[in-house]
């Protein structure tokens, strides 16, 4: 049996996973996601296309 995973992402748009039954470390939310390990890693691999945080990537795109 695994263990029920949950994806987490912070303010900069960065992705991880997290035990469901903990609370989640400071700065970092539900992603709205719940599952095994790999199905929340595969989850994570779909919608984090970009690993540039928020941040570069508008400082970036308003020069």
């Amino acid at each position: 049996m695994s263990a029920e995973t949950k994806v987490v992402r912070n303010d900069e748009e960065q992705y991880s996973i997290w035990p469901a039954g903990r609370d989640n470390p400071s700065g970092w939310y539900d992603a709205g996601f719940s599952g095994t390990k790999d199905e929340c890693l595969g989850h994570i691999e779909q919608v984090w296309t970009d690993m540039r945080p928020k941040s570069l990537r508008e400082a970036m795109d308003s020069e």
